[in-house]
């Protein structure tokens, strides 16, 4: 999609803080971290949210999943623990209409989340 910071993201035509990246998933800093570590992580095909995923997805969704977790290996989060997030529609928090986990970790988090 031409309008979405994300895609413009994936293909290089916005400047980000990429920690990882291949032909399926980017790996990137958040802008407004909202923990010391806070890294994202989107596909480079466009899928609005988790409710616009359909069967042919899974694969994309486990490959989001491992690739969260070996990111958060690289920056030592593994140890002391970290938290993934996914949120769906605008009232659990979605701002960026382009399916994105967040990798947050480096301090305590609390529970529950909301």
């Amino acid at each position: 999609m031409k309008d979405c910071i994300f895609c413009r993201i994936a293909q290089g035509e916005v400047p980000a803080k990429i920690l990882k990246a291949d032909e399926h998933v980017v790996v990137f800093e958040d802008i407004a971290p909202r923990a010391p570590t806070h890294l994202l992580v989107i596909p480079t095909r466009h899928l609005d949210s988790l409710a616009a995923c359909r069967d042919v997805d899974r694969e994309l969704l486990g490959h989001m999943l491992a690739t969260a977790a070996e990111a958060a290996r690289e920056v030592g989060l593994e140890e002391k623990g970290y938290r993934i997030v996914l949120n769906t529609g605008a009232g659990a928090g979605q701002t960026v209409f382009h399916i994105h986990l967040h990798i947050l970790g480096g301090r305590p988090l609390a529970w529950p989340p909301g």
